[in-house]
């Protein structure tokens, strides 16, 4: 491919930067003070659009023309619906947990008069001394963004907001660049696929780029479909442009002219931000024919694929793009030789094509010095599940558990003990408590008998079942199987079945002999990624936690008091109070009534152990207990 070593590409960009940043310039230094409001699915799940139009109503009724516009993840999702406001004379300051109340509030106090009304600050976006800034939170200490350096602060359906911090200059200078300097360049710089797989991602271009054959297809994919994972939907619904620009650039070094960005269609908003911030790319020639008064001419195809989740693999995911069922097939070959229509096909995770850009920008040593020795860069997590902080964090690879866990999520919540990790996705593996210093990389993780995966990390504490969360896991990934692989089809609903058994009191120690053969053949027999690692739940708990095995097949005992065959609810005689009826009124099946003292029993029965009960129960009686195995009936229930 011709390199075109002509000042048009820099002069092309260089106008349409100056108009974005003549924009970026007149919303931020008018004078005004400008709300941004976080409108990614996590702030619309905790009503961040009633805000937004709380906002804008008062707005109106004040008679203020001030800017309001929306953002993504800000990776605070705990503290959703967030409200930035910028006002001169005060840093940029964000709110956590805003209604709409709250909402007029601010603009009657803040916009309009001088009242930051602290009460409801999360912390500024800049080091001050009227509140505490992020930079100041224990988690600041950890985290370096790379990937979601611009997720909460940018209109990602805005183009001129993304290129007035930087972006698609990256793309004006790898045109300028010889195809093979860029590939060296992400080689250096020790960039790996943040899907799962962790392949070189420089290795896979040069593979690409030297294999005979056109045309070649650049895909990104982004289906992803981990239980508990968000973030490559937070990043194309906060940042699209960055990935686009990534893909761009790959497209360039590998010799692309079509490319794809596969996401799953349950990503409404996702898709619907891509959409328009493809449109706007192509509008101001960063993409389609001639980029930039160059010879490069790439255009890409949004694709929504129907959530099957082995559509994650890179081959079921190509077979999905040529309008097969979404299964894998052997490698090799592999894609980068024989993939999309049997082309030279390269596929990239959305965090790894979001890299990109910075790597060229900063210099493949700037990279290759953050995180370890063999993985390199950031990874970004969902933190989900039993944890304070809730939301998306990214950290310097070789960071530990305890560290992400503690200190940037804050910990267990309501007093719990730490139990377990789940990292990696469903088919990653469940880390005890002696592997919170293990740090975050990807041979690390490997060897304790989890991996990386996309990130996904759900945290559990003492009120969790070992086999329970095994069992939900494997679940899901046995529903999700293709079914092309026998080992994967049989071998899965096998070991659901023995697991089943287990939650119901019904097993057998030869089963724990029969689960772990079975999951030694799955993982050989399998020809994909899902069946290859879908045992990883059940042999991680049965490594770490073989004492609840244990105690459910010998004891018929849930030491978390989780499986619901093995508990039963009681109601104390001596702390039930006659005149309160809090758990006759919230039982959906009515399987409490008063006794002749009017002390409340439970039809065991009926009781389909929703746990209503003891919720409602108040703490200062506190006579309602969950017990397993099921005991002797209180004498009050007889």
């Amino acid at each position: 491919m011709k390199v075109d070593e002509s000042p048009t590409i820099a002069s092309l960009f260089e106008e349409i930067k100056s108009q974005a940043d003549s924009h970026w310039q007149e919303l931020f230094d008018s004078g005004q003070p400008v709300i941004v409001v976080g409108t990614a699915t996590c702030g619309r799940a905790a009503g961040a659009l009633d805000v937004l139009k709380a906002i804008r109503d008062e707005l109106e009724r004040q008679g203020v023309d001030c800017p309001v516009f929306e953002a993504g993840c800000l990776g605070h999702c705990y503290a959703e619906p967030l409200v930035i406001i910028g006002k001169p004379g005060y840093p940029p300051i964000c709110y956590g947990y805003v209604n709409p109340v709250i909402a007029e509030r601010l603009v009657k106090e803040f916009v309009v008069g001088d009242n930051p009304c602290l009460e409801f600050v999360l912390g500024a976006l800049e080091a001050n001394d009227l509140v505490p800034s992020f930079a100041d939170f224990p988690r600041a200490t950890y985290e370096k963004k790379i990937v979601l350096r611009n997720c909460g602060h940018i209109d990602p359906t805005d183009i001129n907001h993304y290129i007035a911090n930087g972006g698609y200059v990256t793309l004006s200078k790898a045109l300028q660049m010889s195809p093979e300097e860029i590939i060296t360049e992400i080689k250096d710089s020790g960039l790996k696929g943040r899907g799962g797989a962790g392949f070189s991602t420089g290795q896979k271009w040069e593979i690409c780029r030297n294999t005979p054959g056109r045309p070649k297809y650049a895909i990104c994919n982004a289906d992803e479909g981990d239980p508990g994972a968000f973030m490559d939907r937070a990043i194309l619904e906060s940042d699209p442009h960055s990935v686009i620009e990534g893909l761009i650039i790959t497209a360039y070094a590998v010799g692309v002219r079509n490319g794809y960005i596969y996401v799953r269609a349950e990503y409404p908003l996702a898709v619907e931000r891509v959409r328009i911030a493809l449109r706007q790319a192509k509008k101001l020639n960063l993409l389609g024919r001639r980029i930039l008064g160059s010879d490069f001419s790439f255009d890409i195809r949004l694709f929504e694929g129907s959530g099957a989740f082995v559509c994650g693999e890179e081959t079921a995911l190509i077979a999905s793009l040529e309008g097969k069922a979404g299964m894998p097939r052997h490698r090799p070959p592999y894609p980068p030789t024989s993939g999309l229509y049997g082309k030279p096909t390269v596929v990239n995770n959305v965090k790894t094509l979001a890299s990109v850009p910075q790597i060229l920008t900063n210099g493949a040593a700037w990279f290759a010095s953050i995180g370890t020795e063999k993985s390199k860069g950031t990874a970004v997590f969902a933190l989900a599940g039993k944890i304070v902080n809730t939301g998306l964090v990214e950290v310097p690879m070789g960071t530990t558990l305890r560290q992400v866990i503690f200190d940037v999520g804050s910990g267990i919540p309501n007093g719990k003990r730490f139990k377990a990790v789940q990292i990696g996705g469903p088919s990653g593996g469940c880390l005890p408590e002696s592997a919170l210093d293990l740090p975050i990389d990807f041979d690390s993780l490997t060897e304790a008998g989890a991996m990386m995966g996309s990130g996904g990390m759900v945290v559990l504490d003492e009120d969790d079942c070992m086999v329970e969360i095994a069992r939900y896991f494997l679940e899901f990934t046995q529903r999700e199987s293709c079914g092309k692989c026998t080992f994967c089809r049989l071998g899965t609903k096998q070991m659901l079945a023995l697991l089943s058994d287990i939650t119901l009191g019904e097993g057998t120690q030869a089963d724990i002999d029969i689960l772990k053969a079975l999951a030694r053949d799955v993982k050989t027999g399998s020809l994909c990624s899902l069946g290859k690692t879908a045992p990883n739940p059940v042999l991680t708990t049965l490594r770490y936690f073989e004492g609840e095995y244990q105690a459910h097949i010998t004891e018929g005992r849930c030491p978390a008091l989780m499986c619901q065959h093995l508990i039963a609810y009681y109601i104390l005689p001596n702390k039930c109070e006659r005149s309160c009826d809090a758990c006759v009124g919230t039982c959906t099946v009515e399987a409490i009534s008063p006794n002749k003292k009017r002390i409340k029993v439970i039809d065991q029965e009926k009781c389909v152990k929703c746990n209503t009960c003891l919720m409602a129960c108040p703490p200062q009686y506190n006579a309602i207990v969950k017990l397993s195995p099921p005991s002797e009936v209180p004498a009050a229930e007889k």
